[in-house]
């Protein structure tokens, strides 16, 4: 950051604007002879900075002692292209940043130095986003946030300037509640045939959608009931991309409930070829199937079943919830949707109305066993 210029010897040297808009900072050598900075300057004040420094002796070190501090963009671009803050990005990831830069980063920040985006304008940045798409929101300022903290961890810049409370937070208040097994069953019965088994499989397996795309005639285990989750397809702008699951935790094996396998051995009957390499749910004229095809077929069977709201991705969030209610613990959940820490997990724990329903009867059912006998002791002393 440049620091505000001191006072000089007047001999020091001087500042002028140069044609092209931009400052140029002279110096004075010690027998008296003007030279030009090695660099311009964007304003006056970087100029005379620089002059401060180079007469207290700080400007005088070679060029590439000098910290350099780039244009946002050049710096996210480099980031980017280097894997962002770990060195290494999934393509579907590179391509929602390349898409978020693009629209939302680089026209406010892209032509400000690093040590010009202060957290004033941050926030007044982040308070022009659509508050109505707080996902969006919030995956924009992760973004931003992640490139000025590796900035600020490379010591380009002294503090990081994106200190909004909450904005990494998403407010959950809007999201769709788990659907009831009367409306996942509603939802298999009612959506095309050939897409029955990737509805249950959703829910009872808790795959995500690109788990479940990418799976093959050899990971599934009829004999032992499992299915084994190794790859994941995503789509990318290159096209269908087969990768490792999301995390290192999402490579497991999990087991298919009983009352699934039979839904599951008729459709490798009927719809997969026999090829081990065949894909469980392909698209009509072969390859990945495109998730706008799935979605098609989805939406309808969701409107029958009265779950307009409903998302495919709530498939995998009821089997989740569905697990936990049913008595797995925090780490069985985790291990079976593929999670490798407990914050993510317990997202997917959400206590049903129906299930409190029951909770309170057998509450009510419990206490009324107490009252009862209490009766029959009073009933027995005469009181």
């Amino acid at each position: 950051m440049a620091r505000k210029a001191s006072r000089r010897p007047r001999d020091t040297g001087s500042v002028r604007q140069l044609p092209s808009g931009r400052w140029q900072a002279r110096y004075r050598d010690d027998d008296g002879v003007m030279h030009p900075a090695p660099q311009t300057f964007d304003t006056k004040l970087d100029a005379a900075s620089w002059l401060a420094d180079y007469s207290d002796g700080s400007a005088a070190l070679e060029p590439a002692e000098r910290r350099v501090v780039p244009t946002f963009r050049e710096y996210a671009e480099a980031w980017l292209a280097s894997g962002g803050r770990r060195g290494s990005l999934k393509s579907r990831t590179r391509d929602l940043y390349r898409a978020h830069l693009d629209a939302f980063l680089l026209p406010t920040f892209g032509a400000l130095k690093l040590d010009r985006i202060s957290p004033t304008r941050v926030r007044a940045w982040y308070g022009s986003l659509d508050a109505s798409k707080p996902t969006q929101r919030r995956q924009v300022y992760g973004l931003m946030s992640s490139i000025m903290a590796t900035a600020h961890r490379d010591r380009i810049i002294n503090e990081q300037p994106c200190t909004v409370d909450g904005a990494h937070k998403l407010d959950r208040k809007g999201t769709t509640t788990v659907a009831t097994l009367e409306e996942v069953e509603t939802i298999a019965d009612r959506i095309a045939p050939r897409y029955r088994a990737a509805v249950l499989l959703a829910v009872w397996c808790s795959l995500r959608q690109g788990e479940l795309l990418e799976l093959r005639r050899h990971d599934v285990d009829l004999v032992r009931g499992e299915v084994s989750i190794t790859r994941a397809v995503t789509r990318t702008s290159a096209g269908p991309v087969v990768g490792l699951p999301k995390s290192d935790a999402g490579i497991r094996t999990v087991s298919i409930p009983p009352h699934v396998l039979p839904d599951v051995k008729r459709h490798l009957t009927r719809y997969v070829e026999a090829d081990q390499e065949a894909l469980l749910f392909p698209a009509r004229g072969g390859g990945w199937l495109q998730p706008s095809s799935l979605y098609r077929v989805f939406y309808r069977a969701r409107d029958l079943a009265g779950r307009p709201d409903l998302r495919w991705h709530d498939l995998r969030h009821t089997g989740a919830t569905l697990a936990a209610q049913s008595g797995a613990t925090v780490a069985d959940v985790m291990r079976r949707v593929g999670h490798s820490t407990t914050r993510a997990a317990m997202i997917y724990q959400h206590a049903s109305d129906t299930l409190d329903a029951e909770v309170a009867a057998a509450m009510s059912a419990r206490a009324g066993s107490v009252v009862d006998l209490k009766s029959r002791r009073r009933t027995a002393s005469g009181t």
